[in-house]
């Protein structure tokens, strides 16, 4: 297995490797060209390079719409594979009503400038009632999950189960982890 430094490495030394060979490469034609190719590579150089999509930030509110399809897809996928009866409807109704998103956008975070102002005692009073809103939030999520647990058969509580294990691990840090090629975690390594 390779660790992240070695990758580092590899990476360092590839990419020296790559702009060392693609500036021979550049120096080479110039000295063989016409007086107009001159011009012409000067001109490309002058021009900024377009900005890769990859890298641009997305509209917030196409954003939200996006994470609303895909919030949307998964509940499908998840509601047809456990098969629900008539009279579970009206618990998977209650239990996705309680873990929507909240109305609206996200709350707006306060402007580091604004916060900067704020005296320490000001901003932990400010971050206590932040984190309560949150936990309450938790809470009433929590609590729906567990009614709608509940009213399941025992093969739908696996189902659920296995569907929903990765649900609270997603995260700023990656989604599920290291995966292999085929999905699952790599295997922890072993101590000698």
């Amino acid at each position: 297995m390779i660790s992240l430094r070695q990758r580092i490495v590899w990476a360092s030394l590839l990419g020296s490797a790559a702009l060392a060979s693609s500036g021979a490469f550049a120096q080479a034609p110039a000295a063989t060209t016409t007086p107009a190719a001159p011009a012409a590579a000067v001109a490309q150089a002058d021009t900024p390079a377009a900005p890769k999509a990859q890298h641009k930030r997305m509209d917030p509110a196409q954003r939200m719409e996006r994470m609303k399809e895909h919030r949307a897809k998964r509940l499908a996928a998840l509601k047809d594979k456990l098969k629900l009866s008539a009279a579970q409807e009206s618990a998977w109704t209650t239990y996705t009503t309680a873990n929507q998103p909240p109305a609206g956008a996200r709350p707006q975070r306060m402007d580091r400038a604004e916060f900067a102002k704020l005296t320490t005692p000001e901003r932990l009073e400010r971050m206590q009632t932040r984190q309560a809103e949150r936990s309450a939030m938790f809470a009433k999520r929590a609590e729906a999950t567990k009614t709608f647990y509940a009213a399941l058969s025992a093969d739908q509580k696996k189902t659920f189960d296995a569907e929903t294990v990765h649900a609270g691990g997603h995260g700023h840090r990656g989604h599920d982890g290291h995966r292999g090629h085929d999905g699952q975690r790599d295997a922890a390594p072993v101590k000698s």
